[in-house]
């Protein structure tokens, strides 16, 4: 199962596949996010849109794999954020359902592509190659976000769920602690794999 699961990671095609996947998924988040976007002051532009930039670093990483290279930096940050936001997401959704009793059906389009965005940086960990420092850096860029988002009220505009906003931020910074530990476990407590992409 262990060896079936590593040559699908690492088959050329379905990088390229992954690689279109997230780039589609990459392009739709940050239209999605062109309302908020336009009301954003300018020096927090970077910060907004948040899953479409976790799908992005990944983007850099697969493009990396592809030239049999690693780029840990990007890896580190995918990682977190990936992961967060994922979860993050399918949260809010199944939050918003919750507090309205009804979800449009892209709600539940977003919680599967979310879900699997949490997934997907995870399966490829033990291919990268993180260093402390580089996990000290995603760690400040994570955690500089929740600051950005829940101290100058920047955060992803969900309906009604505004009204919840302090139990929002509460959650979201522990959220971001246990991504980071996450990232911590699978970059340096687990074996690393060596990327041979079947070309």
């Amino acid at each position: 199962m262990i060896s079936w699961l590593f040559s699908i990671l690492t088959n050329k095609t379905f990088l390229w596949m992954l690689l279109i996947i997230n780039l589609v998924g990459t392009i739709y988040g940050y239209v999605w996010y062109i309302p908020q976007l336009r009301n954003t002051p300018e020096q927090f532009l970077i910060f907004v849109p948040d899953s479409p930039t976790a799908s992005l670093f990944f983007c850099f990483v697969l493009v990396a794999f592809l030239l049999r290279r690693n780029w840990p930096l990007l890896e580190v940050l995918a990682l977190i954020t990936l992961f967060k936001y994922g979860v993050w997401a399918v949260v809010m959704n199944l939050l918003t359902l919750w507090v309205s009793g009804e979800l449009p059906w892209e709600g539940y389009m977003l919680m599967a592509s979310h879900g699997a965005m949490a997934v997907q940086g995870i399966l490829y960990s033990s291919f990268y190659r993180v260093k402390l420092w580089h996990l000290a850096v995603g760690a400040l860029w994570t955690l500089h976000n929740d600051m950005i988002d829940y101290v100058y009220m920047q955060f992803p505009v969900y309906s009604k769920l505004f009204l919840y906003i302090q139990n929002i931020g509460y959650f979201t910074f522990w959220l971001s602690i246990a991504s980071i530990a996450l990232a911590y476990y699978f970059t340096q407590k687990t074996p690393r794999s060596t990327l041979h992409p079947n070309f």
